[in-house]
């Protein structure tokens, strides 16, 4: 069974959401991990799938 990026990403941002409006000092991690993953598979795409 393979899940593509386009299905993650709804996903990843839901749950995301959520997670800041509970504990909102976690927006920090959020977007500092989100850039790293982003910058990591725009620097290696072959790691993305």
């Amino acid at each position: 069974m393979t899940i593509s990026s386009l299905a993650i990403t709804p996903l990843v941002s839901l749950i995301a959401g959520i997670l800041i409006l509970v504990m909102p000092r976690l927006l920090n991690y959020i977007v500092a991990i989100y850039l790293i993953v982003i910058g990591l598979v725009g620097l290696f795409p072959h790691l993305a799938g």
